[in-house]
């Protein structure tokens, strides 16, 4: 919904260079050779404003289905797993955020390649900071920095694993972090993809300010 972005619409329409992010973020799917369908998940108001400024409006013919959202991002997801025809247990999903444009056709290959391998992959970078565990105020652990790593999207599943552990938990009332988290909670390993600081999630007024510079930057 974009509350922190502060915007009168939300997040995703708001326009990059003249463009819509959404329709930046949908782009690199349709220009990319190897993606054979795409399905939007939107907010069930949103879906016909979706449809026309969106996916008409820049002819994105891979679009097979504006499906509605739900409660939260996870049963969002799964509601696009669902509304997926045609696709086999071992064909393979991406699962991307929509207010991610600056992925690239060879992070979206590097994805998909690693869950045709490992069955779920995910895309992340590791982090520059120093993390601190804090309990009331007080810092408790400094994990090594070494260790830790930004999850990103897209994350990239086997479709029959994905839905599975969509389904157990939605069963169990269970709510992830992330799409991998379910993957991880079955046991299930998940391949780490080296990701690109540039394929920012824009969220705030300042993530805006980012993206804008990125956008010079290829001018």
């Amino acid at each position: 919904m974009g509350k922190r972005m502060g915007a009168g619409s939300n997040k995703q329409y708001l326009l990059l260079d003249g463009m819509p992010i959404l329709a930046r973020t949908v782009r690199a799917f349709q220009e990319a050779a190897f993606i054979d369908a795409i399905y939007l998940v939107s907010p069930e108001q949103e879906i016909p404003f979706c449809r026309s400024e969106v996916v008409e409006r820049y002819g994105f013919s891979k679009v097979r289905a504006i499906v509605p959202g739900g409660a939260e991002r996870q049963h969002s997801v799964l509601n696009g797993l669902d509304a997926m025809e045609g696709i086999a247990q071992d064909d393979l999903v991406l699962i991307h955020d929509g207010v991610r444009p600056f992925v690239s056709a060879e992070l979206l290959r590097s994805a998909a390649t690693a869950a045709g391998e490992f069955g779920a992959a995910v895309v992340a970078v590791p982090v520059k900071d120093t993390v601190k565990v804090v309990k009331e105020g007080m810092i408790t652990e400094t994990p090594a920095r070494k260790q830790l790593w930004l999850a990103q999207t897209p994350q990239a599943f086997r479709f029959g694993l994905i839905r599975a552990a969509h389904a157990e938990a939605a069963a169990q009332g269970f709510l992830g972090t992330d799409d991998a988290s379910l993957i991880e909670r079955q046991g299930g390993q998940v391949r780490i993809v080296k990701g690109d600081y540039r394929n920012i999630k824009i969220t705030t007024p300042e993530d805006m300010i980012l993206a804008e510079a990125f956008l010079k930057g290829k001018e």
